[in-house]
């Protein structure tokens, strides 16, 4: 679709807000002037940077030109989405577009909001000269403040510094819908909003106090008849000579229009008119995101579905028909299978989709199927007539990791056509790629047992380093697997399998008497080094009954202190764990033996629940040392939340391990930040025993 015509877009720009504001230039030149800014957002919006500052500038400059009445500001959002949804919707804009006008909003507000400022900083001023001048020009100046405070267009309040309410204008009382007598009785506390962020009332707070002069924020209000307005709210201190805090200044400004507006702009971008259902466009950001998710067991699952016969209802009793079939067949997908973490959206025609943002396994996806199936075969009453339609469901679940979204939907669309292949009125799931590697992993796991009897699982171990000095405080064991046929496995392609049959127990029990034999025999070679040796521990594992006998006999074996090894747990694993693998974890440490959380910050940790729990170190999940690796270096806040996560730690009597980390810059800032130990390729990859002897050797 070809751009549209910018002198055209400039036209009905103009027609929506040349007569909202008071401006001296003519429908011509304003015209001409709008051209140029429909050329400039339509460069803006083909162009392919995050930069969208040219969209704040237009919106300040209508600000500029004088049009300052809300109507010059929702007109032009309302002319330029008319006017440009179309285009921007040809050519996948949609989302750039609604950014685009979002900044070209925040600019004009910000300059509203700045012009005002520069009014109150004007009043403020005549008030501080008519308390120094003689007496009548005082009164003189306070005639003419007195004009401009009644006449403002914007709704203007003072208050004391306990918040009640000293005088306000005309227009604060016809925005809140209060006499100015009726809010002279009341405070700014009596206006509080479900929807306040807290950080309003302790700005507002510092400001009474005298610690800061002014703050700005968005605020709703509820009028007196019980309407919500929004407005933006710029507060201000007035100080006496001596610089003692007098009185405050609020500057309120309707944006309910405006807000109204582009949270409508938002919706019907993302959602479906006929249905009222998200559409494509929201369906792909959403399975964008999930295929994003870089968690090495998160999966994602599809249920593409679509109607059968209903064509045959559009050509028989018309597409009115049809489409009360479609919102019909659309809200009961909805009321029935919406949830947390899934999506019900309409792709189009007469295909829906419900999207599993974290697919809880092939089996829960077909009865998700199964359940959509029920849903459409009820009966559906239309125009007298009772329908009884039927619907084919294909079922797609994959892991996120190296899988796209056009990749997933094909292979949804195939199974689709499968479901419909085979008799329609039924679900169908994917399963070439899957059948093939299934049978792998069945070769695979049925090879394990045998394969630990031949000893083709050997283990590799990382340096822990300590940052206060640099030296070598211990290691972490990986098992790997030398397969004889596929070569060398890493822990993703076997220990989960090891898990579901149940032999991890073996396998664990084989890693932890081969680490603690290795720590005995670097105690022997190496009497000056006490190394702190740290093995992963699965949920079965903790689950066994045996564990704590089996670890109590290896430890006596290998002759370990229990204090030199660590078990690993992750996070989900950690905080799910309650009744008896919650008393197996206590009765771990009491052996002495020390647990940690790996892959901190990875779940959803309840903070409160660390102190609950029996462990003794958290290791930080590698992306919270992967944003220091930052082009343009670290942020404030990346620094602040490791900061934070390690004061936290220590506070609670923790130790600090950092991940992945890769860099000698990496490393000293985690030194700066009291982290204590780390490990990562800039220390050392993971590799047989007889390297760490290198390493120490180099020590």
């Amino acid at each position: 679709m070809e751009p549209p015509n910018a002198s055209e877009v400039a036209g009905a720009w103009t027609d929506a807000i040349a007569e909202t504001s008071y401006v001296v230039i003519g429908r011509t030149a304003l015209a001409a002037r709008l051209t140029t800014r429909v050329e400039e957002l339509l460069a803006l919006l083909d162009a392919a940077g995050d930069d969208l500052g040219p969209a704040r500038s237009i919106g300040a400059a209508l600000v500029s030109s004088h049009f300052t009445d809300v109507g010059a500001i929702t007109g032009s959002l309302r002319a330029l989405g008319d006017r440009l949804a179309a285009y921007a919707g040809s050519v996948h804009k949609d989302d750039r577009l609604r950014r685009v006008l979002a900044e070209l909003a925040g600019g004009y507000a910000e300059a509203l909001r700045e012009r005002t400022l520069a009014e109150q900083e004007r009043i403020h001023i005549a008030s501080m000269q008519a308390r120094t001048a003689a007496e009548r020009a005082r009164w003189e100046s306070e005639a003419r403040f007195k004009a401009v405070f009644a006449d403002a267009a914007i709704g203007i309040g003072i208050g004391d510094l306990s918040g009640r309410i000293m005088e306000v204008n005309q227009s604060l009382s016809e925005m809140l819908g209060y006499s100015i007598d009726e809010l002279r009785e009341l405070s700014a506390s009596d206006f509080a909003h479900p929807s306040d962020d807290p950080a309003v009332w302790s700005d507002l707070a510092q400001l009474f106090s005298g610690d800061s002069d002014h703050f700005r924020t968005q605020k709703a209000y509820y009028r007196r008849d019980g309407e919500e307005i929004w407005t933006e709210l710029a507060v201000s201190l007035i100080r006496a000579q001596d610089g003692a805090p007098r009185f405050a200044v609020g500057m309120v400004q309707d944006i309910t229009e405006q807000r109204r507006l582009l949270t409508e702009l938002a919706f019907q971008a993302t959602h479906d008119p006929l249905t009222g259902l998200p559409n494509r466009t929201m369906f792909f950001e959403r399975l964008a995101a999930a295929l994003g998710d870089t968690r090495p067991d998160a999966r994602v699952g599809v249920c593409y579905l679509d109607l059968d016969g209903f064509k045959m209802i559009n050509d028989t009793l018309g597409h009115d028909a049809g489409d009360e079939l479609l919102r019909s067949v659309a809200e009961r997908l909805r009321v029935r299978l919406s949830g947390p973490g899934r999506l019900v959206a309409r792709m189009g025609g007469d295909e829906f989709v419900v999207l599993l943002e974290q697919s809880p396994g092939e089996a829960e996806l077909v009865r998700i199927a199964d359940e959509a199936l029920t849903v459409v075969r009820e009966p559906v009453v239309l125009g007298g007539h009772t329908l009884s339609v039927a619907a084919s469901v294909g079922v797609v679940d994959r892991a996120a990791a190296g899988t796209t979204a056009a990749e997933l939907m094909k292979a949804a669309d195939t199974t689709l056509y499968w479901a419909k292949s085979d008799g329609r009125d039924r679900s169908a799931v994917f399963d070439h790629h899957r059948h093939a590697q299934a049978v792998g992993r069945y070769r695979l796991s049925a090879q394990m047992p045998r394969a630990l009897e031949e000893e083709q699982f050997f283990l590799d171990y990382q340096p822990l380093v300590d940052l206060n000095d640099g030296e070598p405080a211990g290691v972490e064991a990986l098992v790997r697997w030398q397969h004889p046929e596929l070569g060398l496995l890493g822990p993703d392609r076997f220990v989960e399998m090891a898990e579901q049959s149940g032999l991890i127990v073996r396998l664990g029990q084989w890693v932890l008497r081969e680490a603690c034999a290795q720590a005995d025999r670097w105690r022997r070679e190496h009497p000056d080094w006490h190394p702190l040796i740290s093995v992963n521990l699965s949920p079965r594992q903790v689950a066994e009954p045996g564990l704590v006998a089996d670890l109590r006999r290896i430890l006596a074996e290998t002759d370990m202190d229990p204090g030199a090894l660590q078990l690993e747990l992750t996070e989900s694993a950690l905080m799910a764990t309650k009744g008896e693998p919650l008393a197996v974890l206590h009765r771990l440490a009491d052996l002495g033996v020390r647990i940690a959380i790996d892959d901190f910050g990875t779940g959803y940790s309840n903070l409160a629940y660390l102190s609950n729990l029996p462990i003794h170190a958290l290791k930080l999940a590698g992306p919270f040392v992967s944003a220091l690796r930052r082009p343009a270096g670290p942020s404030a806040a990346d620094i602040e939340i490791l900061a934070t996560v390690v004061r936290l730690a220590h506070t609670l009597k923790l130790t600090v391990t950092a991940e992945e980390v890769e860099t000698a810059a990496q490393a000293s800032l985690l030194a700066g930040l009291d982290c204590d130990l780390a490990q990562g390729w800039h220390f050392g990859a993971p590799g047989p025993a007889h390297h760490i002897n290198r390493l120490l050797a180099v020590k």
